[in-house]
């Protein structure tokens, strides 16, 4: 198992380039539970191979008693494993806009992107496992989600300019301890993960064994494999959503609605209504979401992306429709100066330029 471990590292990581002839700097993002210390475990063995340079982040929540030291004691242990430079991030979740569970992680991916500034670091690695990615694709399921979040999570991930890497996704928990147990690690039980009034820890300790119980074993794995199925959908998909936006975008000066002094003095993204019209079905949803997102806006929830849908397909009232980030859908209808109809999604003051690349991951897929 620590074989198989090392390979999964070995693989995930070898797209990744150093500097000035040395190998390239990862930082395994370490709790101290299992499943990071396997991954930090099997990281450092490469380390010792001379193919990479290994560091460590480990993020204090302060959310329970007692969690300095058990960042300070994590933070020994992985030092004395070879990891360095150890950083330990303290944060504070707020839980003013989202659930504890998100608050959390962005909290903590907020600290893994200061690390990364500090380091220089090519890639963090994070030590979610099969077990996790099962539970990912349940949530999503259980929220009514589309491919995107069906997908659950990508081995390979950029968000904010940081590469993140998830080698472990088709090992199991229970292997990870193994592997702990073989190197001679003593990981940390965090008691959160036995709080089932958290969605995720219900899911891990009451729904996948019920499911177990009652349609036999292999249901985790079976969803893991679901998501991957899925992930490359899921990017082909936002692929030719991302050249639909772009296909139907009104770029400045050609031909288009008149645009009111308000709406001049805000972020706007200008769409051809026959363009987003003949796009098919599939790809529709996902265009729209983008150009809200580009207008300045949030990704929005399905039951308004349908209300806007239906607007730009021309039903419905004259408008306009409000969208999730103070984004607002106008519908200008072709006239005497401007022989096309166009869909206007008007944001903000931010300034918004009409130029996007495709992207694994867009923050504005809304499959």
């Amino acid at each position: 198992m620590v074989a198989r471990a090392r390979r999964a590292v070995g693989r995930t990581v070898s797209t990744l380039e150093g500097t000035a002839g040395e190998p390239p700097l990862v930082l395994v993002g370490c709790s101290g539970g299992a499943d990071s210390l396997a991954l930090a475990a099997a990281t450092l063995h490469l380390q010792r191979r001379g193919t990479l340079r290994v560091g460590a982040v480990v993020v204090d929540h302060q959310l329970q008693e007692g969690s300095a030291d058990v960042a300070r004691e994590t933070a020994a242990t992985l030092r004395a494993m070879g990891a360095d430079p150890v950083l330990v991030e303290r944060v504070s979740v707020s839980r003013e806009r989202h659930g504890p569970e998100m608050a959390a992680r962005l909290a903590r991916y907020g600290a893994f992107a200061r690390a990364v500034q500090d380091t220089g670091a090519a890639a963090v690695l994070l030590g979610h496992t099969r077990d996790d990615q099962a539970e990912t694709v349940l949530l999503g399921l259980t929220r009514g989600s589309g491919t995107r979040s069906l997908a659950g999570m990508s081995e390979h991930h950029v968000l904010d300019g940081v590469t993140y890497l998830r080698p472990f996704l088709w090992l199991t928990r229970a292997e990870t301890e193994t592997v702990c147990a073989a190197e001679g690690l003593d990981p940390w039980w965090d008691p959160t993960n036995r709080d089932t009034s958290l969605t995720r820890s219900r899911i891990r300790h009451e729904v996948l064994p019920y499911l177990d119980a009652q349609l036999g074993p292999g249901v985790a794995k079976a969803l893991a494999r679901t998501a991957s199925v899925l992930g490359a959908d899921a990017d082909y998909l936002d692929e030719q959503a991302e050249l639909a936006l772009h296909a139907a975008l009104v770029t400045p000066g050609e031909p288009g609605p008149t645009r009111s002094a308000a709406a001049a003095a805000s972020s706007s993204v200008v769409l051809d209504s026959a363009a987003v019209q003949g796009t098919p079905p599939a790809l529709r949803r996902r265009v729209l979401a983008r150009a809200c997102v580009l207008a300045g806006g949030e990704t929005s929830s399905f039951e308004r992306l349908t209300a806007l849908e239906d607007f730009a397909l021309g039903h419905g009232a004259a408008g306009p429709v409000q969208m999730a980030g103070k984004v607002a859908a106008w519908r200008h209808r072709p006239d005497a100066a401007h022989a096309r109809g166009c869909l206007e999604l008007r944001g903000g003051s931010r300034t918004v330029t009409h130029e996007t690349t495709p992207t694994q991951n867009n923050p504005g897929s809304a499959q």
